[in-house]
């Protein structure tokens, strides 16, 4: 069974990160939700909406992914998984996004790590190039 992806993170991240994964994977629309958390809004009604968003996915497989440890979104995401049938990662960047969809066939606990990888891998800092500095 493909594991399902949710993202839940500050307003307007989580879904302005969906929408850049869909340019890149239009057919994984179904298998990718968002979850943006206002800053008004009451940690309780941020969880009511994960779980019913958590309530469509039918018992698949969940990898969430978060923004920043300690913030809501992740305290909120951390009441939402079991670490048995879900897993949650946080520091959500697009490369870790194209890297979980990518392998979303896999099992979870190798997904998560495809996606932790992902996201660390895609964080580098790249020297200009020396013709542009001329």
């Amino acid at each position: 069974m493909t594991t399902r992806l949710l993202i839940i993170a500050h307003e307007p991240l989580a879904h302005a990160l969906r929408e850049c994964a869909l340019h890149v994977f239009p057919d994984c629309a179904s298998d990718l939700q968002a979850l943006d958390v206002p800053p008004d809004e009451p940690p309780e009604a941020t969880l009511l909406a994960a779980r019913a968003l958590r309530a469509t996915q039918h018992g698949a497989p969940l990898l969430v992914m978060t923004d920043v440890v300690g913030a809501t979104p992740a305290n909120v995401a951390r009441c939402l998984v079991d670490d048995v049938h879900s897993r949650l990662v946080a520091g959500v960047n697009l490369p870790m996004l194209l890297r979980a969809l990518s392998y979303r066939a896999e099992p979870l606990e190798a997904l998560a790590a495809r996606a932790l990888a992902g996201g660390a891998q895609g964080v580098v800092q790249i020297a200009a190039a020396e013709a542009a500095q001329r």
